[in-house]
């Protein structure tokens, strides 16, 4: 079963942004603004977030 990254954004605890597990996010401008806060399992994530993730690369979620 496929993993993905969480990363949390320091400066709005709220957003999460999930990547393929192992990706990394050297792609992004402001990487620093970002903290590791674990790996998922697909099963775990919403379907949508899973087809943003396979579509861009990365899906931005509301963890509030």
């Amino acid at each position: 079963m496929q993993e993905y990254d969480l990363y949390l954004n320091t400066k709005k605890a709220s957003v999460g942004l999930y990547v393929r597990k192992g990706a990394g996010l050297r792609d992004l401008a402001d990487s620093k603004e970002w903290v590791f806060d674990g790996t998922v399992a697909q099963a775990s994530l919403p379907p949508e977030i899973v087809k943003q993730i396979e579509a861009n690369g990365h899906a931005f979620r509301d963890m509030g």
